[in-house]
């Protein structure tokens, strides 16, 4: 088992299967040293287990649970890539939608579950600059979708 295996282990957290796209694009490409995600839905067992705008319909605390599933399928996604996440040298980039009722101003808030899931798994080295942007609506009525940047060995 790698570092980062034992990690998510001891997070009690097991990698999901890398979602289909939803449309045409891949989940991950690699260019050079660094591994983009494609946006991640927080799908769970292919399903979303909530939709709507955050602030009306789901609250923020559900929301940043979201933003933390997100962030995990987007390392899954990292995994299918790259194959060993150890060769993960930095977490260099985080953007997070929310989809926002237009009173929700608390996207960094629903946005942390993705940065401190990043942190929690890859310590130092998930440290990274993030954007958290409200936007009025998600592909499938997501409330939230997170896209990652990595560099790699």
């Amino acid at each position: 088992m790698s570092r980062v295996d034992d990690r998510l282990a001891e997070l009690g957290l097991a990698l999901p299967e890398v979602s289909a796209p939803v449309a045409a694009y891949v989940p991950a490409v690699t260019s050079g040293s660094l591994v983009w995600t494609s946006g991640q839905l927080p799908f769970v067992d292919g399903a979303l287990p909530a939709t709507g705008k955050v602030g009306a319909a789901v609250d923020p605390e559900t929301a940043k649970d979201l933003a933390r599933r997100c962030a995990l399928n987007a390392i899954a996604a990292l995994r299918a890539e790259i194959g060993d996440l150890d060769r993960v040298r930095r977490v260099v980039k985080v953007v997070g939608f929310v989809a926002s009722d237009p009173a929700f101003t608390g996207q960094p808030g629903v946005v942390n579950g993705a940065s401190e899931l990043l942190g929690e798994v890859f310590g130092e080295a998930g440290r990274h600059a993030r954007s958290a942007v409200g936007v009025a609506v998600l592909p499938l009525d997501a409330p939230v979708e997170v896209e990652v940047v990595v560099e790699v060995a």
